[in-house]
Parts: C-alpha cells; sequence; structure tokens
C-alpha cells in the first residue's frame, strides 16, 4: 500500500524521466555485449559473438604504430588546456553576466549559448571563411591591411594549436558559462549585501564569495571533463582543420586515428579496442581525481 501511494505520488516524474531512460538503455546499455568484439577477430559472416578470438591483439594498433606518441600526446594536452582555459574563461564570463544590469542580458546569454547549438561541420566553414588562403577574411582583410604577406594557414602546422583552443573555446563556453552563471544566481544575496555593508569591493566580494562557492561546480565540471582526457572532438580536429595531411602531427587524436585507420583497413575490431581502451582510461581517471580531491577536500568530492 505504501509503495502504490508512492508511485501514484511520483508517477508525473516518472513519466517525464521515462525517455531518457529508454535513450540512456538503447544508447548506453544495449551495446555493453558488443565489447567483446575488442577482443576478436571480425567476420561478418561469422558475427559478432562467432569471429575468432584473438586476445589483447587489437590493442597494439595503439601503442605499436610510429604515431602512438604523437596521438596520445595530442589528445591530452588538448584537453588539458581546453580544462585550463575553458574553466577560467566560462567563470569569468559567468560572472560578468552574473553583474550585468542591462535590459539586453537575456540577449547576451543566448548570443553566448549560440555557438555550442551550431553543428561543427558548419564550425569548420566559418574557420575557413576566415583562414582561406585566397578569400579568407584575415588574409584578405587583416594581414592585407597591415602590410603582411597571405600566409597558408592549412599547411602550417605551427599556428594549429592556437586555432584549435580558441576555436573550441567559442563554441563550448556559452554552455559552461550558464551552469556557473545558475551556480552565481542561486548564491543567497543577503551575504554581498552583508560584505557590502563591511566595505568590501566588488572584486574582494567576486574573490572571497563567488569564485569559493563555485568550487563545488569547477570541481564536478572538471571531474567529468577528465574522464573524457582520452577522448576529442572528432569534429575539432578533423573537419576543422579540412583533414589536412600537413598537419597531422598537431590535429591528430585518437579519435581522428582510429577513424582514419578503419577508413583505409575497415578493421572494426580495432576501433572497437580503441573504445574500450579510452572508456577503462577514463574510468580509472575519473576514480582517481576524486579520490584525490576527497583526500584534499571531502565535501568537494563527487562520491
Amino acid at each position: 500500500m505504501k509503495k502504490r501511494k508512492h508511485l501514484k505520488r511520483y508517477l508525473s516524474l516518472y513519466v517525464m524521466a521515462l525517455p531518457g531512460l529508454i535513450y540512456l538503455f538503447i544508447n548506453n546499455f544495449m551495446p555493453l555485449p558488443g565489447l567483446v568484439l575488442a577482443f576478436k577477430k571480425y567476420n561478418a559472416k561469422k558475427g559478432i559473438f562467432g569471429s575468432p578470438f584473438v586476445g589483447l591483439k587489437n590493442f597494439k594498433y595503439l601503442f605499436v604504430t610510429k604515431d602512438a606518441f604523437i596521438i596520445t600526446r595530442n589528445t591530452i594536452l588538448y584537453n588539458l588546456a581546453f580544462i585550463v582555459i575553458n574553466t577560467i574563461l566560462a567563470i569569468a564570463v559567468a560572472i560578468l553576466l552574473a553583474e550585468m544590469t542591462s535590459k539586453m542580458k537575456k540577449v547576451y546569454q543566448c548570443l553566448i549559448l549560440l555557438p555550442y547549438m551550431i553543428s561543427m561541420v558548419i564550425v569548420s566553414y566559418l574557420v575557413f571563411g576566415f583562414l582561406s588562403t585566397e578569400n579568407g577574411f584575415i588574409n584578405n582583410t587583416v594581414l592585407r591591411t597591415l602590410g603582411m604577406e597571405p600566409i597558408s594557414w592549412y599547411m602550417k602546422k605551427q599556428y594549429w594549436p592556437f586555432i584549435l583552443v580558441f576555436v573550441n573555446a567559442w563554441k563550448v563556453i556559452g554552455y559552461n558559462c550558464i551552469i556557473y552563471l545558475a551556480a552565481i544566481l542561486g548564491i543567497d544575496r543577503s551575504i554581498y549585501e552583508s560584505a557590502a555593508i563591511d566595505g568590501a569591493s566588488k572584486w574582494a566580494q567576486i574573490k572571497n564569495i563567488t569564485i569559493p562557492l563555485l568550487k563545488p561546480t569547477a570541481i564536478m565540471l572538471t571531474l567529468l571533463a577528465i574522464g573524457r582526457i582520452f577522448y576529442s572532438d572528432f569534429g575539432l580536429f578533423y573537419q576543422v582543420p579540412q583533414n589536412q595531411g600537413a598537419l597531422f602531427s598537431v590535429t591528430n587524436t585518437i579519435d581522428t586515428y582510429v577513424y582514419r585507420g578503419l577508413l583505409e583497413l575497415g578493421d572494426m575490431s580495432m576501433a572497437s579496442a580503441a573504445g574500450l581502451y579510452q572508456s577503462v582510461i577514463g574510468f580509472i581517471l575519473i576514480l582517481s581525481a576524486n579520490w584525490a580531491i576527497r583526500k584534499i577536500d571531502p565535501e568537494s568530492a563527487m562520491f
């Protein structure tokens, strides 16, 4: 009887959660038996479970090639740069929006979030519009005005670490910013009023109230990002550089490397092994990071 009352009381919430749970089950749990593919030599005729078992042979693909160090280095270093830079910028923009009193505040929030909604394919064309050697805005307007020679951006690999970090920040900062803004708006305003009465400047309020109270949110988002540190945004590293071979040394990551290998070799087992490797390492990293945070500040840990 008690369970029936509980079900009746929260039935509307269960119905609202049902589509998300169905999607989670289909997208995340149904494919789990396919993990066995990472340990087999896939044969389409025999199927996943009928294909011969090869152990860890498929994982060698990520470690024994000459590009193994490059793709691992690029994946980790880019993600570390994204975590640090995007966190700092997102918090800064969220604080600016929270302190803004203009009637255009809602418009600015929408404009900041807009790039996150844009497909990476469209972003790649926008970047090309700026960096095209012949018709790009930078070469034909900025550099020409400064009396400088045009640059073949898609042939000069030294510029692309900065370009990719900039494009990633421009695209995702709006999403992270909204999360931090929601956290800021949830802070009790009486704390700021008390600080103002005591003579604290606006910067002192941000430094001693806003930023410390944002720490749990920042830690949560950082932990989630650490869990995906061996993943990369495929569109950012494949489509934005236009798949230019001259840029592979600075744009090739685990995801793009596996994709190119899959196109060339057609080996689904190796691709599955790469995905399993990324998931396991990400799981270990997020547990390790949470353990370290729990040792330093138990209240800030996720679990």
